[in-house]
């Protein structure tokens, strides 16, 4: 696809279109990157995305039990 490039102040800009928009996943924020000579943008990637799919403890009750229950509800004392 060919754009022209907008003048914007100092700089230039280019107009993306709706479509392409929407089946890239690019919202208000993107990640712009220079590879060699080429520009490449991208959609933001979500911090921790995907670290607990297809985790499975082998014990979980171990590990709720291991977590320390609070006993009151005393301010604590610095």
């Amino acid at each position: 696809m060919r754009i022209n490039l907008v003048k914007v102040g100092n700089s230039k800009g280019i107009i993306i279109p709706a479509a392409i928009l929407t089946s890239c996943g690019l919202k208000d924020v993107i990640d712009l990157q220079i590879k060699g000579k080429k520009l490449v943008i991208e959609a933001l990637k979500q911090p921790r995305s995907g670290w607990f799919e297809g985790y499975q403890a082998e014990n979980d009750e171990a590990v709720l039990d291991s977590i320390p229950v609070d006993e009151g509800d005393d301010e604590w004392v610095w």
